[in-house]
Order: C-alpha cells, then structure tokens, then sequence
C-alpha cells in the first residue's frame, strides 16, 4: 500500500545554504527520487533553462492556474510569484517514486498543513558569517552590486532559520559531505519506517540501518539535538 503512496519530502533552506548542491547530490546517490520542478515568474538566471530548474511562465498564467486550484504551494516572494502544481505529486506516485519539494519556509508550512505526514528537513548554513560570504559570491555572480540586496536576504534567512524547528529534520551545511550523508539517511531511514518490509529495508545490513537511523537522530529537532542548537545560537548571536 505505502510504496504507492510515496513519501514527500520537503527540504527548505535560507539562500545561501548550499542547498541546490547537496539536493543534486542526494538525487545521484539514491533512486527513485522525483524532484518537483517549481513555477515562477522570474525571469531565467545565468544557464537555467525551462522545465530544467524552473518552468518560467508569465504572472497571467501562474494567476489563472492559482485560480484553477492546480497549487499545492504558492507564494509571491521579492515580486515573483513562486508554485508547486499538484500534478507533480501525482506524477510521482504514478512511477512509485518519492518526491522532492524543494521550497521555501512559507510553502513547506502550506504544504504540511494539507500533508501533514510530509518528512520535511531544513537545511542551514553553520555561520552567519558564511552565511553572508556564499551570499555576497551569489550576488557577484548575479553581477548585482546593490548591497542592500545582500542585506535582505541576510535579514529574511536569520528570520527563516527560526522556522527550524517547525520541520522534522535539520542539517547543519557546514562540510558538504557529511551534510550529504546526513541527507541521504534521513531519506533511507524515513523509507524504512515507512515500509518495514519494503526492498530498502530488505537489502540493507544491520550496520547500514542502525548507520541510518543513528544519523537520522542526530538531525532530529525533536529532541533537538546539541548540533543544531548551537547552529540556531551562533546566528542568534550574530544577529544581536
């Protein structure tokens, strides 16, 4: 019953937390992940293309399909409209595949209210000053020189970081590897629990469920673990 259901797992981040990376990398290291590919109204950024990191559409459109009720998840952040359409879930389940949602604080807290049994995980960077460095390269990369640009979404991730412990599960991003590997077991162990008996549980070894499950403890929020406590602290210290 449960393979058919698929699970969904939300993952959200502030800009600036490595997440696009480590979410590829999760995707090349386990199968049968669907990633949900958003609706925007921005305009395309660099090398992205439609229906690769996005499908661009125009605001009428993504209004008309608000109206229609084909969002799980909409918002409207720095002016563009962002959304997850419905179809994707059912895309997924329809391939016996799990889903990957890859949205913000504000569309995970829509979703979870609707899917309450979502597993959603948030993923931080380890210091405000890191934080601030990979945004700082991000705008020069945008080749955006307006400070106060940095500065913004300095203050929206220090106000995202408290949404933490409204998720199931916290990496903190501070050595990409290791955040990898937290990710891929919090996705295998949340496999197992949701099929005892299914092929994850069956072909893997004792040491690689207890591996999993020890892992998947240590990003737990609840309890919250020392971790991630410290991580929320230092940006709590940094933003005083």
């Amino acid at each position: 019953e449960s393979t058919l259901a698929g699970i969904l797992f939300i993952i959200s981040a502030p800009s600036g937390s490595g997440k696009s990376t480590l979410v590829s990398q999760l995707r090349s290291l386990v199968d049968g992940l669907e990633f949900s590919i958003s609706y925007t109204t921005r305009a395309p950024r660099g090398s992205e293309e439609n229906g690769r990191e996005y499908h661009f559409t125009t605001r009428q459109r993504f209004e008309q399909m608000i109206a229609a009720g084909e969002f799980l998840e909409w918002a409207e952040v720095f002016g563009n409209y962002y959304g997850t359409a419905a179809q994707s879930l059912r895309d997924a389940k329809a391939h016996g595949k799990d889903l990957i949602l890859d949205i913000d604080v504000q569309g995970a807290a829509q979703v979870l209210k609707k899917m309450p049994e979502a597993v959603s995980i948030f993923i931080m960077p380890p210091t405000p000053e890191v934080l601030k460095t990979r945004l700082e390269n991000r705008s020069r990369a945008e080749r955006v020189t307006d400070t106060s640009v940095v500065q913004r979404r300095l203050d929206q991730a220090l106000h995202e970081i408290n949404c933490l412990w409204d998720y199931r599960y916290g990496i903190v991003n501070d050595v990409l590897d290791e955040a990898v590997s937290q990710l891929r077991s919090i996705v295998l162990w949340e496999r197992v629990q949701a099929e005892p008996q299914g092929s994850v549980a069956l072909q893997a070894s004792t040491d690689d469920l207890a591996h999993w499950e020890k892992m998947a403890a240590k990003c737990s929020t609840s309890p919250a673990s020392e971790r991630l406590l410290a991580a929320v602290r230092n940006f709590e210290n940094g933003a005083g």
